[in-house]
C-alpha cells in the first residue's frame, strides 16, 4: 500500500509541474523556453584564522577565467545572506538552456581551469585558497523556471536586494494556474517599484512541493513600499470586495499555506 501511495503521490507531481509549465508558456509557447537553474547553498568557513581580505579578487579570478568563458553558463549569480536563518549563507546560481547543459558545462569547466592555470602547482594553490572561504557542507538544488517573470533590464552594477519566498504546492487538483497568471499579469507585472521577479518550480531536491518566486528591489525601503503598490494593483483590479475574496479564496488553493521568506544581497562583480 505504501510504494502504491508513493508511485500516485509521483504521477500527480509529475502531471502538476508539466501542466503548470505549459499552462504558463500559454499562446506563446514557441518563444518561452524554460531554463535550468542550479542552486548551491554552503556557508563561510566560521575559522577566525580565514583571511577573507582578498576573496573578492579571488573569485573574481575564477570568474573571469571560468564562468565568464563558459558559454553554457547563460547566466550566474553569487548572493550572501541579509535575513535568513543562517547568517553565513552564501548561495551560488548558475542558468542553462537545457539540462544536458548542466552536465556538459562541467567538462568546459575543467578544459578552463586547466587553460586558466595551465602550471598545476599554481591550479592546486588557487583552489586550496578559494575552497578555504567556505565550510565542506553545501546542498544543491534544480530548478525550472516560467513564464512567470520581470526580467531585470540589464546586469546590475550596484547591489539589490532579492526577496525569495518559498511556498509549498498544495498539488491536489483544487488549485488553479489561471488564477496565479490573473494575479501575475495584473499584480506582480503591473508593480512599478519591482525591478524584477523570477518564478521557479523544483525538479531536483529536497522538496518537490516548492515553488520559488524571487522579487527583485533597488533597495529594503522598497520592499515596504512595493508591497503598498500591491495592495494598490489588488484593490484596483477587484474593486468589488466580495469578488476580490472570492478570487482569493480560489487563488489560495494553489499553495498549502506553508512558506518560507528570505533576502539575500547580490554580488555585481560576479554577475553573468
Amino acid at each position: 500500500m505504501k510504494t502504491l501511495k508513493k508511485f500516485e503521490l509521483a504521477v500527480l507531481f509529475t502531471a502538476f509541474l508539466f501542466s503548470w509549465i505549459n499552462y504558463a508558456q500559454g499562446d506563446n509557447a514557441e518563444e518561452f523556453k524554460p531554463m535550468y537553474l542550479t542552486v548551491t547553498t554552503t556557508t563561510w568557513n566560521a575559522d577566525p584564522e580565514v583571511d577573507f581580505s582578498d576573496w573578492l579578487e579571488t573569485e573574481k579570478e575564477f570568474f573571469n577565467k571560468v564562468t565568464k568563458k563558459n558559454d553554457l553558463i547563460v547566466g550566474s549569480g553569487f548572493y550572501t545572506h541579509l535575513y535568513t536563518p543562517n547568517s553565513m549563507e552564501v548561495l551560488l546560481v548558475n542558468v542553462y538552456k537545457t539540462w544536458d547543459d548542466i552536465e556538459k558545462s562541467n567538462e568546459i569547466n575543467n578544459k578552463l581551469i586547466e587553460e586558466g592555470w595551465p602550471d598545476e602547482e599554481q591550479r592546486k594553490a588557487f583552489f586550496k585558497k578559494q575552497q578555504a572561504y567556505y565550510s565542506a557542507d553545501h546542498s544543491d538544488e534544480i530548478y525550472m523556471t516560467s513564464r512567470f517573470m520581470k526580467p531585470l533590464s540589464e546586469i546590475p552594477e550596484k547591489p539589490l536586494i532579492y526577496y525569495v519566498r518559498q511556498s509549498n504546492l498544495a498539488m491536489d487538483g483544487e488549485g488553479s494556474t489561471k488564477d496565479f497568471e490573473e494575479f501575475f499579469e495584473n499584480v506582480i507585472a503591473k508593480n512599478s517599484v519591482l525591478k524584477g521577479y523570477y518564478s521557479h518550480r523544483h525538479l531536483w531536491g529536497s522538496n518537490a512541493r516548492e515553488f520559488s518566486e524571487v522579487f527583485v528591489y533597488e533597495n529594503m525601503n522598497d520592499i515596504q513600499k512595493a508591497q503598498e503598490e500591491t495592495t494598490k494593483l489588488i484593490n484596483s483590479y477587484w474593486p468589488d470586495e466580495e469578488k476580490r475574496k472570492a478570487f482569493f479564496k480560489d487563488f489560495n488553493k494553489i499553495f498549502t499555506g506553508v512558506h518560507g521568506d528570505y533576502i539575500y544581497q547580490n554580488v555585481p562583480e560576479l554577475a553573468k
